[in-house]
């Protein structure tokens, strides 16, 4: 099929892969635009951009869909479908109808569990047994499209975000290959999405990452593997911000005021529990575990931590 392949992040990079494997024609790649990073702040290009320079793909780079100009480009290509992968521009109805067959979506949970912008980090911090990949065909709603194919993979009790971002991006790349075959052959018939078990995954705000020691040490740990690696757990110590990378859930052996530590492990005390971090990183230094830590940044017993 002739396809115009939508995606932005690291995420979109297997699936656009494999579609150009399997021999599909992509006849235009959508993702954002150049946007400053790193120390220099000099704009870069998306992960999805530099995959499609190498494989000498057109790319375009709208700011918005929503213009006439646009949709009126967007329709002449005459595409047979599109794929949208973490793209993060809203596909207003004129750019849904422009494809013959419509516009798949590789999104990573079990729709019409955790529908929207950070589906891997709230499965995690909710501390659900599995998540996976669905490719639904897109609608003007937020992620309430009919699915085509769906898998699931397991969340174990020390996966991160990171981990499992990669794990569901090559997945999605696994099941939309399956997807546009059985579209083109007409063997899948896209089904509804049930009414029961819907969840919105906000986007993640940075201010979530500070550790409030007030939660339950289990909710606290979650949402370190959750943020990991962004944005990034941390907590304050002496004036400095120290983050989180791995940390263990722990019973409390005596009543202390949460954010107290409680011993020369940096078991730090919970809302209900204790928290110990495994491994942390000061501002400008490598991560290092924790005992290491302790030994160039003193936290006795007794500390309160914001």
């Amino acid at each position: 099929m002739n396809l115009v392949f939508m995606g932005t992040p690291d995420f979109a990079v297997p699936a656009l892969e494999a579609l150009t494997a399997a021999g599909h024609k992509v006849i235009a790649v959508y993702t954002q635009p150049p946007r400053p990073a790193g120390r220099g702040q000099r704009e870069q290009p998306s992960s999805v951009q530099r995959a499609a320079e190498r494989h000498g793909l057109p790319v375009r780079s709208p700011r918005s869909l929503r213009d006439a100009a646009a949709q009126a480009e967007f329709k002449a290509l005459r595409a047979d479908l599109a794929v949208v992968a973490a793209y993060g521009l809203i596909l207003p109805k004129p750019i849904l109808d422009s494809p013959l067959r419509g516009c798949l979506n590789i999104h990573a949970s079990l729709l019409p569990r955790w529908r929207g912008a950070a589906p891997i980090q709230r499965a995690i911090e909710a501390g659900d047994a599995e998540t996976g990949i669905t490719i639904m065909v897109m609608d003007e709603g937020l992620d309430t499209g009919p699915m085509v194919l769906k898998e699931s993979v397991p969340i174990g009790p020390a996966t991160t975000a990171g981990a499992l971002h990669d794990v569901l991006a090559a997945l999605g790349a696994k099941l939309i290959v399956r997807a546009a075959a059985g579209l083109e052959e007409g063997t899948f018939v896209p089904a509804p999405q049930p009414a029961a078990g819907v969840s919105y995954a906000k986007k993640v705000a940075k201010d979530e990452a500070r550790l409030d020691w007030r939660q339950p040490a289990p909710v606290l740990e979650r949402r370190i593997r959750a943020f990991h690696p962004l944005p990034g757990a941390w907590f304050e110590a002496n004036g400095e911000r120290i983050r989180v990378f791995r940390a263990a859930a722990e019973p409390r052996a005596r009543d202390a005021t949460p954010g107290t530590v409680l011993d020369a492990r940096l078991s730090i005390a919970c809302g209900a529990g204790a928290l110990r971090p495994l491994e942390v990183q000061r501002g400008g230094k490598a991560p290092v575990a924790a005992d290491a830590f302790l030994r160039g940044f003193a936290l006795p017993p007794g500390t309160s931590l914001g």
